[in-house]
């Protein structure tokens, strides 16, 4: 097995060691985030919230339950030779900042080229869907992403943008409303050869 994949497999395992806490311990954790607010948490609006946000919480971050290197191992090999770019555009993504907890919503553009076999399209968008479901910051995701990609598959190349919108800086703070941001990985082939780093850009944004 590739050490890199191993590594992947370790940080996995090591990620469900982290003891959590009850749900009863995280539904108190929001009544007293409601009543640091200066509300009521008992008043008959608010008091289904701390179970409501929960429940909202472990779709949230789901990401931390799930192995992207298994949603990878499945492949094709009967692909008649095919050693063309494949690009999966528009990814939507939700994820949580790990800075202020607030949404980063965005867009990712996945492309690999093969070195004998392919994965089914809709494994590149779950493994997006994985890293984004974690508290992030959008470079190490980028990184997640092509890293994941390239070390599983083991393509000829691998690139990844990712654009998006960062309500910790579009709704607080600084209130730049009408901000994204841009990143990029490029691996393989996409780093060292610049006109199929630039074929992959014009599909892209």
């Amino acid at each position: 097995m590739n050490p890199n994949v191993q590594a992947l497999s370790r940080a996995r395992a090591s990620l469900s060691d982290i003891q959590r806490p009850s749900r009863a311990e995280v539904e108190a954790a929001v009544r007293t985030i409601i009543r640091w607010t200066g509300e009521d948490s008992e008043r008959d609006g608010l008091r289904e919230t701390p179970a409501r946000v929960t429940r909202a919480f472990e779709e949230f971050f789901a990401g931390y339950g799930q192995d992207p290197v298994e949603i990878l191992r499945k492949t094709f090999e009967e692909i008649e030779g095919y050693d063309e770019m494949i690009v999966l555009r528009g990814i939507r993504f939700e994820s949580h900042c790990e800075h202020h907890m607030a949404p980063i919503i965005g867009q990712a553009w996945v492309a690999y080229i093969p070195n004998g076999r392919v994965v089914g399209i809709s494994k590149l968008a779950r493994v997006v869907d994985i890293y984004a479901r974690r508290l992030q910051i959008q470079e190490k995701m980028t990184a997640q992403i092509a890293n994941t990609i390239n070390d599983v598959l083991e393509p000829q190349g691998v690139g990844v943008i990712i654009k998006a919108s960062h309500h910790c800086m579009t709704t607080r703070g600084v209130h730049k409303p009408d901000t994204d941001l841009v990143t990029s990985r490029m691996l393989g082939c996409f780093r060292d050869n610049a006109l199929t780093r630039q074929e992959f850009l014009r599909m892209a944004i």
